[in-house]
C-alpha cells in the first residue's frame, strides 16, 4: 500500500491529551491493519478461513465505508460520494463484503487509503474548532447527537475488532504474524 507511513504517528502518545491519544490509537489500527493486508495479489486478498466468508479484500472495503460514513456521513452530515452512493443497501446491506472479490487489489488498497486521507481531512478542522465534543450533524434515531469522541471510540473498535480477523486471515495466506509492522 501506498501510505506516507512516515506522516502518521508510529503509536498512540505516552503521555498525550485525549484527543492524540484517541487519534494515535485509530492511527495505530489503521497501520496494523495496512501491514496486515499489503503486499497482497488477488488471491491474497481473497484468502478466507473455512469457517468465515470475510477477506481481506472484503475488510479493506468494509473499513474504507466505515470511514466515509464516520468521519463524512455521521460527523458532517454529507451524503455518500462514489462508490457508495451508487449501492441499494436495502437489497445489499453487505454489498461491500461480496463485492470486493471483483476488484482488483489496486483499487481495493486506493479506495480505503483515500478513505482514510478523506477521514483526516475531515477531522482536523472538526478537532480544530470544536474539539472532541463536537457533536455530529447526524444525529440517531431518538435525536442525540454523538460527539466526535464517541465516533472516534467506536471507528477504534471497529478497527481492533477487524485487525483480530486480518490477523487470522493473513497468517493462513503467508505466515505474516506479529503485533506492529516493522519500522
Amino acid at each position: 500500500m501506498s501510505e506516507n507511513i512516515e506522516a502518521v504517528p508510529w503509536e498512540p502518545p505516552v503521555a498525550g491529551d485525549e484527543a492524540d491519544t484517541l487519534i494515535g490509537s485509530l492511527e495505530r489500527q489503521r497501520r496494523t491493519l495496512a501491514w496486515k493486508c499489503g503486499d497482497l495479489d488477488t488471491d491474497g486478498l481473497n484468502a478466507r478461513l473455512a469457517s468465515s466468508p470475510m477477506t481481506l479484500g472484503g475488510l479493506l472495503k468494509h473499513l474504507a465505508l466505515v470511514e466515509e460514513e464516520y468521519f463524512s456521513r455521521r460527523l458532517l452530515g454529507r451524503e455518500y460520494g462514489p462508490p457508495w452512493n451508487a449501492v441499494d443497501w436495502d437489497a445489499d446491506p453487505d454489498w461491500e463484503w461480496h463485492s470486493a472479490a471483483a476488484d482488483p487489489p489496486e483499487r481495493l488498497y486506493a479506495l480505503w487509503e483515500n478513505a482514510v486521507a478523506a477521514s483526516r481531512a475531515n477531522l482536523r478542522p472538526v478537532l480544530a474548532e470544536g474539539g472532541l465534543d463536537t457533536p455530529a450533524r447526524l444525529s440517531w434515531p431518538d435525536g442525540r447527537a454523538p460527539s466526535l469522541r464517541r465516533i472516534l471510540i467506536d471507528v477504534i473498535e471497529e478497527y481492533a475488532r477487524h485487525v483480530g480477523h486480518a490477523d487470522l486471515i493473513r497468517e493462513s495466506v503467508d505466515g505474516r504474524v506479529g503485533e506492529d509492522p516493522p519500522r
